[in-house]
């Protein structure tokens, strides 16, 4: 039957085209549905960035595995991606700051992470110009990259094609089961399709999937505003983050110039409205030029808003469900770019081989939430 496969994805963003490649490297046949086009949620919305520089053993492992990948990953997909490591530089203006810095860079260097604690003269020959009024250092890991989401989705999603199918414009609009156990899936054309594995890597869109099957989970999305400026000559090279309760994250990008940043709102947004708003151009530039005064006339050109995908604990949820062949891959709070070859990778050895390859109780659907991620 043309429509049975053996493994479903639900989700066409980094997390489920992940999921879905390596399945496929596994000799899967796997059928990727997105409602919308591919990346349309969080993935072609986020900044590109890729970090290993985390709070938790198992963020940080998995983040340098997922490294791994991406310095491989031109060759893997078969086309470039625009990745570059340019590193991340996390600023210490407050003394707390600093030392939370240096307990975690113990941690991080003790895994193997080249991470070192920075001073200001050194900052300064990172980021010419920056202002460092109130800067006490940061903690800069110089391997930490950027490259383009689109691109890997991209790579991704041609070689699930290699033995399955990829159906952009297509929603799941209810997953049957048998016996506590997935059987198929209906889409919004009446449509069925049938598979023993079912992966939930529907983003923010996670929670609402999983009441298909009447599993609830604690996903639930969030809104970010980001932008971009006109090009201009690179003069710096990392991400740039400035965690003050105003501050905000940006970088230049790879070959073109641009800077392109964001920051996280306070309070919280949380739904799925998308819309934009004037008061975060304004402030992103204020944010960005206070840190560096020479983008104080650089041009804003485009701006947009996308969902992150939020846990309790900050931390993502890789885990099996009661429901037999039900899968949770999902709950990236932000990081789902960054971790997602890593994540594809662990999902799909746990769902072809029974074995998680680490500890990921971490990661664990009915975890207790109470282990939090400090470098949000």
């Amino acid at each position: 039957m043309n429509n049975t496969a053996d493994a479903i994805i639900i989700g066409g963003g980094i997390i489920g085209c992940a999921t879905g490649y390596y399945l496929m490297k596994k000799g899967l046949k796997v059928y990727l549905f997105e409602k919308d086009y591919l990346t349309a949620g969080s993935t072609g919305r986020c900044i590109g960035g890729i970090r290993q520089q985390f709070s938790t053993e198992l963020s940080i492992r998995v983040a340098m595995e997922s490294m791994k990948k991406f310095t491989m990953i031109a060759d893997e997909l078969g086309q470039d991606v625009e990745f570059h490591q340019g590193g991340y530089l996390f600023l210490a203006h407050s003394k707390d700051k600093e030392d939370t810095y240096l307990q975690l860079i113990q941690l991080q260097q003790k895994m193997g992470l080249d991470v070192e604690y920075v001073g200001i003269s050194e900052i300064e020959k990172l980021v010419p110009g920056i202002d460092t009024k109130d800067l006490l250092g940061g903690a800069y890991c110089s391997s930490d990259a950027q490259a383009n989401p689109f691109l890997v989705v991209d790579g991704y999603a041609k070689g699930i094609k290699e033995k399955g199918r990829v159906l952009p414009y297509k929603e799941i609009t209810k997953i049957d089961t048998e016996n506590s156990k997935v059987k198929s899936v209906r889409t919004n054309d009446n449509e069925t399709y049938y598979a023993p594995i079912i992966v939930n890597a529907a983003g923010p869109f996670a929670r609402d999937v999983a009441k298909l099957v009447n599993v609830d989970i604690p996903i639930y999305p969030e809104r970010h505003e980001a932008m971009i400026t006109e090009q201009m000559e690179r003069f710096f090279d990392m991400m740039i983050v400035d965690y003050r309760p105003d501050g905000c994250y940006f970088n230049q990008k790879w070959g073109k110039g641009s800077i392109i940043g964001c920051y996280t709102p306070i309070p919280n947004v949380p739904g799925l409205d998308i819309r934009v708003s004037f008061e975060f151009a304004k402030e992103m530039g204020r944010r960005m030029a206070r840190l560096i005064p020479k983008l104080k006339n650089i041009k804003i050109i485009r701006q947009w808003s996308g969902s992150y995908e939020m846990t309790p604990d900050g931390n993502p949820i890789v885990d099996k469900t009661d429901i037999d062949g039900f899968w949770i891959v999902g709950g990236m709070c932000g990081h789902g770019f960054m971790l997602g070859p890593e994540i594809g990778w662990i999902a799909a050895e746990h769902m072809t081989r029974g074995e998680i390859p680490y500890d990921m109780s971490t990661f664990a659907l009915k975890r207790d939430f109470s282990s939090k991620e400090v470098m949000k």
